[in-house]
């Protein structure tokens, strides 16, 4: 008898979902886990790395202090663009101040007013105007000139997409690839820089290209040769982890050329001997 309520009790047990399906008309709501997202670090870099070249549509951002401000205002000059969230009390602050320090290397090379920097929270529940321009204060970047951002969901959702920028929840609060992008005078995503802590040329040598190398709009010709003197003359020494103006290569270009142009003049002199000669012959 014992045995028998045990299998009926068995029997039941395997059978209750399908009950309850035929008493519902549906199974019960699991989620599977596929539809899980999870974060894959190769698709995240496959990501970021299909959006070099794609130019960014207009999006309109709030500033730290709740003014709306366009994307397309930042347009005129190189900018360098990272997305952090404030409820991140370690990776974020490692990165914005290794990035600050980066960032005044490049513009002593450069110029202090030749590039922009921006930071956009991505998490727009959290990172409002006050609390972006608290976090940018506590980074120490908060005087530094750069453009602290905020923007509602939708943009974040938007932009991040054409920046090639994933995130997702986590226990954690986020998992996202640490990246900066450089995006050109004109709103084209140029280069992509990874990391929390990366190397000085990863992020300048891209802006020197953008900045140096390029002429300008209606730029004079004296000031692209200018240009392009510097882009050739800025050096890197790797023991000062600095950017410096090497004189003895501009002096080089200067000697190289003023060979050429001696040696261009003796065979001028030359051809034109030859011709007199043989015209008196």
């Amino acid at each position: 008898m014992r045995r028998f309520a045990l299998q009926l009790i068995t029997i039941a047990f395997l059978f209750y979902p399908l009950l309850v399906l035929g008493a519902t008309g549906a199974a019960p709501k699991l989620e599977p886990r596929e539809a899980i997202q999870k974060f894959q670090y190769k698709e995240a870099i496959k990501a970021s790395q299909n959006a070099i070249g794609k130019t960014l549509k207009d999006y309109i951002l709030i500033d730290e202090n709740s003014q709306a401000l366009n994307l397309s205002d930042l347009r005129g000059k190189p900018l360098v663009l990272s997305m952090v969230y404030t409820s991140c009390f370690h990776i974020c602050p490692m990165t914005i101040q290794h990035l600050s320090k980066v960032v005044e290397k490049a513009k002593d090379a450069l110029g202090h007013d030749s590039f922009q920097v921006a930071l956009l929270g991505f998490d727009s529940q959290n990172d409002s105007p006050m609390a972006m321009k608290h976090f940018a204060k506590k980074q120490g970047v908060g005087d530094k000139g750069w453009k602290i951002l905020s923007a509602d969901q939708d943009t974040i959702n938007a932009l991040s997409k054409e920046l090639g920028f994933l995130f997702f929840t986590s226990p954690n609060g986020f998992d996202h690839v640490v990246q900066a992008s450089v995006i050109d005078a004109n709103g084209e995503v140029y280069r992509q820089v990874y990391g929390e802590v990366f190397e000085t040329p990863l992020l300048v040598e891209p802006l020197l290209e953008l900045i140096l190398d390029k002429p300008k709009p209606n730029q004079k010709f004296m000031d692209n040769l200018v240009d392009k003197v510097r882009f050739f003359c800025t050096t890197y020494d790797p023991a000062r982890d600095a950017y410096f103006f090497d004189y003895s290569l501009f002096v080089g270009l200067l000697i190289g050329a003023s060979i050429m142009l001696v040696a261009l003049g003796m065979i001028v002199r030359e051809s034109r001997k030859r011709k007199i000669l043989e015209s008196k012959g």
